[in-house]
């Protein structure tokens, strides 16, 4: 409910925001496509022998890396939901939350504390007489990897699915003296068979277009992912051809996984209910309890020792030096400068799309230019799945070639990046939150007259405050600990704390590394808390609003 001039604006930004991102994705694209070197080595021949193991080993690590990380999922997800009261579990579930905006970097360093070759695991090991039979490198430590990030994920989207399990299918299985295994097989594996396509499919799209743990683990050419190996292409071997090959491999892999995600996963159904308190009446016998206590232990100590790794090997560095290197220093002043314009970049795309797409809905028989529009603003936020980063930089790098000094252009082209990568998981943040501030909001600001800036500072802000600093925290928090973009483009005159972090890592500096890691573990949590403003107060400015 706004007036015409204020739609007429909100229209043109929102129009003007879809088309600079499918002018930014499509021109990277057309380089690639119209890219053409007489001469080049591989002219007929970019899809050789090379090109297709690498996209074999892609599918072969995302497929398996899914397989194991829903495995795991299943009984960590039904112990949190038969045990809904335990001291800590709301710290176990934020635990399980952590990983999520983790930087990679920081993660496969605390994982190799664990499984490295001097890590705690081998270390026992050998103490009990085996020559380190465990290996982080190559694909094990790729899977490794993979499930300490996507496990939790999975098992907190099975846990949201069981939890809205209605009370009266626990009544109806108590009444009829279910056992334990027929609880799961008839009520249980129902709600978690309709959530695994969607499951599955996002977590084989972050493993299939995996690049920094890969990158950080792969232990060499054999256990390249496509993003790696069009990384390796265009930054050490210049072969432009094969990674043009690539990306359009890479490309064609993320679509068909976009729709597969589509056309599998079912539309939701939360049951029929009558609305009572959900209580379960299984898990009560003590050997149930000493098993769900032992399935969350064995979680909890999955993800907490490789933190715990990150956290000690930090302290032992000499954090004094490192952060009075000018070089650390300034790696941290471009990161933190980097992260914040393109978050807030980021932030003011996804706000200005979403008015957009409600102002073009808002008619109640919105005309065909108002339902393309909001279609195609729905799709870009998602754009950045299609076309990764990796790929985008790589179009970016062959457009920009003829033009001299690619590092000249380092900084624009790295932040552009980076909004476009958090875009999907901003818009997902503030979409339903500006919906249902708009339903609330709406007639009252109509009944008072207000527009513009006076509505945004006296009823937008207030209501909205909370998700807006929490997808600003969460895209500085992507940014800063991102190293695809800034892989293909960093250099002398613009370092990052990850690509610093990675070169330390590579030069075998450890040390160094632990304390960097550290730095930037804590920056991302400052970050965290950030996004997380005081609940009192925001929700009495909110009342006060809407009262």
């Amino acid at each position: 409910m706004i007036n015409r001039m204020e739609r007429r604006w909100t229209l043109t930004a929102g129009a003007l925001c879809l088309g600079g991102i499918v002018l930014f994705v499509c021109l990277a694209a057309a380089a690639l496509l119209a890219f053409d070197e007489p001469g080049s080595a591989n002219d007929g021949m970019v899809f050789d022998a090379y090109v297709w193991r690498v996209a074999r080993f892609t599918l072969l690590q995302a497929s398996l890396s899914t397989v194991l990380s829903i495995v795991f999922a299943i009984p960590v997800a039904r112990a949190l939901a038969r045990q809904a009261v335990f001291p800590g579990r709301v710290w176990i579930i934020r635990l399980m939350a952590l990983p999520l905006g983790l930087p990679a970097l920081v993660a496969a360093l605390g994982l190799i504390g664990i499984w490295g070759r001097q890590g705690v695991l081998n270390t026992a090991l050998v103490a009990v007489g085996l020559d380190q039979p465990v290996s982080i490198y190559g694909l094990s430590g790729i899977l490794v990897a993979h499930v300490f990030f996507n496990m939790p994920l999975a098992a907190r989207l099975m846990l949201g699915g069981l939890e809205r399990i209605p009370g009266e299918y626990w009544l109806a299985g108590a009444n009829l003296g279910m056992r334990p295994l027929s609880i799961f097989r008839f009520i249980e594996w129902p709600v978690i068979r309709g959530l695994l396509p969607g499951i599955a499919g996002l977590i084989f799209m972050l493993c299939a277009t995996s690049f920094t743990l890969v990158l950080t683990l792969g232990g060499g050419p054999a256990a390249s992912t496509i993003e790696v190996a069009i990384y390796q292409a265009l930054r050490f071997d210049f072969d432009p051809p094969r990674a043009i090959a690539l990306s359009l491999l890479q490309i064609s892999v993320t679509a068909a996984l976009l729709v597969a995600i589509r056309l599998l996963t079912p539309t939701a159904d939360e049951g029929h209910g009558g609305g009572r308190k959900v209580r379960r009446f299984d898990g009560r016998r003590r050997f149930d309890r000493v098993g769900d206590g032992l399935v969350i232990a064995l979680a909890v100590l999955f993800l907490a020792l490789p933190l715990g790794s990150v956290v000690s090997s930090g302290l032992r560095a000499d954090l004094v030096r490192l952060a009075s290197d000018p070089m650390v220093q300034r790696a941290l002043l471009t990161s933190a400068v980097i992260a914040l314009v393109s978050g807030l970049l980021c932030v003011l795309l996804a706000a200005l799309m979403i008015r957009a797409r409600q102002a073009a809905l808002s008619p109640r028989r919105p005309a065909a230019a108002g339902h393309g529009l909001a279609a195609g603003i729905s799709a870009s936020s998602s754009l950045v799945l299609l076309v990764p980063p990796v790929v985008l930089g790589a179009g970016w790098f062959l457009l920009l070639r003829p033009l001299g000094d690619i590092a000249r252009f380092a900084p624009l082209l790295v932040i552009l990046i980076n909004t476009l990568m958090a875009l999907p998981f901003v818009y997902r943040v503030l979409e339903p939150a500006m919906a249902t501030h708009t339903a609330r909001t709406a007639k009252l600001a109509v009944s008072l007259g207000l527009g513009g800036w006076h509505r945004w500072r006296l009823i937008d802000w207030p209501g909205l405050r909370r998700p807006l600093l929490m997808a600003l925290s969460f895209a500085c928090a992507l940014s800063l600990g991102d190293l695809g973009a800034v892989a293909l483009f960093g250099s002398q005159d613009m370092v990052t704390l990850p690509w610093l972090l990675y070169s330390r890592m590579a030069g075998y500096r450890s040390t160094d590394a632990a304390g960097l890691a550290l730095f930037l573990g804590l920056v991302c949590l400052v970050l965290t808390i950030a996004g997380t403003p005081r609940a009192g107060a925001d929700d009495v400015r909110s009342k006060d609003v809407t009262a």
